[in-house]
């Protein structure tokens, strides 16, 4: 019989992939089989309180079992102080919603969403409404292509 994996790659639900800003987080789905990531949302944050709210709303709601949360590293692979801030921010979501999160590598992700929208015929306004979730879609679609899934979900040494 093989070994179980406890990890939360085989824990049932979606993964919600999150690409994190300080004043709005873009939100994207997968699906139940973990196979498609489609875009979800734009939260507008307001406070820890209403955002920690909806974010545990969501994970209940749409059976999110997973956080990825993109994270921002530098062109030679290493970390800054945003990356801290949304390392803190992981930590802040783990605790408030009670569902895993871990970390992925975000490289791209924004600039691949722009080129994306800026060839589609869309309003600057349109396009600034579904740069973030879009992102978030980019970055989950690569998570959950990704072998091995894990390749930035390390915690920082203190």
């Amino acid at each position: 019989m093989p070994p179980t994996d406890t990890s939360a790659h085989a824990t049932p639900g979606r993964v919600a992939g999150i690409d994190f800003g300080t004043v709005r987080i873009g939100i994207a789905l997968s699906d139940s089989r973990r196979t498609l990531a489609s875009p979800f949302e734009n939260y507008t944050r307001r406070s820890p309180q209403a955002d920690g709210a909806y974010l545990a709303r969501l994970a209940r709601k749409e059976q999110v079992s997973l956080f990825v949360v993109g994270l921002p590293v530098r062109q030679d692979g290493q970390e800054s102080k945003k990356s801290l801030e949304v390392r803190r921010f992981g930590q802040w979501l783990k605790e408030t919603t009670g569902v895993p999160v871990e970390y992925f590598d975000e490289r791209f992700t924004s600039r691949e969403a722009q080129q994306i929208l800026g060839a589609a015929a869309l309003s600057k306004q349109r396009r600034k409404e579904r740069l973030d979730m879009l992102a978030a879609q980019i970055l989950l679609t690569a998570y959950l292509e990704a072998p091995g899934r894990n390749s930035a979900s390390a915690p920082l040494d203190d």
